[in-house]
């Protein structure tokens, strides 16, 4: 058994040490990132934010969106219905704002999930003077140079889309919430570091920018049909016409929302089942890096307690299984250098949870391997109070409304 052990932590750590060079790497890049200019290119956009329901925030996250320091550009909020309880805070946003603001009402999804029926509906009511398209979504807070940072990379017409990345802002307080978005920041956080190489990365639906030529001409509307996930379809069209997806940290999107323990399992469940469905390369090798590290540790406790039982030596074994910790841990630390640069003017939200993506680094593989194990028993999922079947990237079957 002691063999075992030692073949198993070995591996862990040769893995811990590359994934901590890789954190490295992520590092460097965003602050070649942050330290570059990413150009002049501003052709006219239209920003599409899918709005449901009337979230904490929300108010002030869309106005956010009229404030953007980009001179033409024209929002869109796409809704189901009319009844929503957005719309009334949409209609204030439009009040306040000089900006064109358009509503667009889709009406119920047909065997697709909700936002993306909505977010056809709303590029098919676009006219034809929109050079770029920008999706984003409501629950994040966007600084105002965040849409010109976004879009301008796309002066390069080898891309096929930029892309920025949630970070959860915690809760304040560990009573109102705070250790379950503190977790739910840190889960976040390690698919953040994943954005590094072109060919890799992934688009995420709540801020993402691509020419509209190229969005045509990957057939995204045509892929939509049929789908749950706005993103990994957006993904997977770009993939098959081989153009690359730049990941832009500078346009990273701090996201101020509410958690509870229901709601981080409820979350975390929905992005790996999402993921094996439409990502089945993503999805195992995600499984079999998060499996094999809870396993390794889990292991490593038995032997060790096991160790202490009979009185044999065990300090070296907790030692040598330690660094498997220290190793997730310094990973994390990376990660903490990381955000303090990207969002300076969330500074003193995020110092108070500065221990967050430390400490709760080598926990989160814990959470995702349970993840992991919940996408083998299901193929339903609930989103924004409907509940869905996902029988394939391109087959949803609406369960509830």
């Amino acid at each position: 058994m002691v063999e075992i052990f030692y073949i198993l932590v070995v591996t862990e750590i040769a893995l811990g040490v590359y994934s901590l060079w890789d954190g490295w790497e992520w590092l460097r890049m965003v602050r070649r990132r942050l330290s570059s200019h990413a150009g002049f290119y501003a052709p006219v956009a239209a920003l599409i934010c899918p709005c449901k329901g009337n979230e904490p925030g929300l108010e002030e996250n869309l106005l956010a969106l009229t404030r953007f320091d980009y001179l033409q550009y024209e929002i869109y909020f796409p809704l189901a219905t009319s009844l929503d309880p957005a719309l009334k805070v949409i209609e204030r946003v439009k009040a306040r704002t000089e900006r064109p603001v358009h509503i667009v009402v889709a009406g119920p999804p047909e065997n697709c999930g909700e936002k993306v029926f909505n977010l056809q509906r709303a590029v098919q009511s676009l006219p034809e003077k929109f050079e770029v398209i920008v999706f984003v979504d409501s629950d994040v807070r966007l600084p105002q140079r965040w849409l010109a940072k976004l879009v301008a990379p796309l002066q390069d017409f080898r891309i096929g889309a930029t892309t920025g990345y949630r970070w959860i802002i915690p809760s304040r307080r560990i009573g109102e919430g705070g250790l379950a978005s503190a977790m739910a920041s840190a889960w976040n956080a390690a698919i953040a570091t994943l954005l590094n190489r072109p060919r890799e990365n992934f688009c995420w639906g709540g801020g993402t920018a691509i020419r509209r030529k190229t969005f045509d001409d990957a057939g995204v509307l045509e892929l939509w049909d049929g789908a749950v996930s706005d993103d990994f379809a957006l993904t997977n069209a770009l993939a098959a016409a081989a153009k690359p997806i730049v990941f832009c940290p500078e346009c990273l999107a701090p996201t101020p929302h509410p958690w509870t323990g229901s709601s981080l399992v409820e979350f975390t469940n929905r992005q790996i089942l999402i993921t094996r469905v439409y990502s089945p390369r993503r999805w195992a090798l995600g499984f079999a890096a998060n499996a094999g590290y809870s396993f390794t540790l889990v292991f490593a406790a038995t032997i060790v307690l096991g160790a202490m039982i009979d009185g044999d030596p065990w300090i070296q074994l907790a030692l040598a299984a330690f660094v498997i910790v220290l190793l997730s841990m310094a990973k994390g630390a990376l990660r903490t250098l990381a955000v303090a640069e990207m969002l300076p003017e969330w500074k003193a939200q995020l110092d108070p949870w500065s221990w967050t993506w430390v400490l709760l680094a080598p926990v989160v593989p814990f959470l995702f391997t349970l993840n992991f194990l919940a996408s083998l028993l299901t193929r339903s999922i609930r989103w924004r109070n409907i509940r869905y079947e996902l029988i394939s990237p391109n087959v949803t079957r609406v369960l509830t409304r």
